[in-house]
């Protein structure tokens, strides 16, 4: 997979992936279908495994070519060592987990760095939508209340605040819409939340 094939796929992954260093160890945590980890083996260089429960998304990441472990992430990543990669992933995942903090301990323990994304609650639709007396449901959040997969809704102040408690460093903070970069009021205009950090 190139460059263009993943930016029409996800323009999300597309960004996010220039943040990933060429030849390096990555762990995809909830990789889903692994186009990310496609991507990095393909045009970068990199090794590493996907995680993923999903039991449908794993023989799709195998026909990719993407080494998989079907393992639920909020188990423990006891799997693998202290600073086994330079980068973990967890894209659009961490909202779905009970335990946001023990996640991104374990995160900051097996990684040098990592990359998490996450809706953002705070994007103008979704507080149109609040006041307006209905849950939000957007490009971002596609999911009713009732259906959905999210147990977690969180701002980027919100995770700001969270990454200092639990003693990470935030590197680099986007706020992406549609795959681009927000620069100008980016907690209101910014529908996906982007943190690079690692631990202090």
């Amino acid at each position: 997979m190139n460059f263009d094939q993943l930016s029409s796929l996800r323009p999300d992954l597309a960004f996010i992936a220039h943040w990933v260093r060429g030849e390096s160890q990555v762990l995809d945590l909830g990789c889903g279908d692994g186009v990310m980890l496609d991507y990095l083996q393909s045009d970068k260089q990199c090794a590493g495994y996907g995680v993923e429960i999903d039991d449908a998304k794993i023989p799709v990441c195998v026909a990719r070519g993407v080494s998989v472990i079907q393992q639920d992430m909020e188990a423990g990543l006891t799997l693998f060592a202290d600073n086994a990669f330079d980068t973990v992933l967890c894209l659009s995942a961490l909202q779905m987990m009970k335990n946001v903090e023990g996640v991104l301990r374990d995160i900051a323990r097996v990684g040098r760095e990592a990359i998490v994304s996450f809706p953002n609650f705070a994007y103008w639709p979704h507080r149109v939508a609040l006041l307006r007396g209905r849950m939000p449901v957007s490009k971002s959040l596609p999911y009713e209340w009732y259906d959905t997969p999210n147990l977690r809704c969180a701002t980027i102040k919100d995770f700001e605040e969270l990454a200092n408690e639990v003693g990470l460093e935030v590197l680099e903070c986007v706020a992406l819409h549609d795959g681009r970069p927000i620069s100008v009021l980016p907690n209101w205009r910014g529908s996906l939340a982007v943190f690079r950090f690692r631990k202090k």
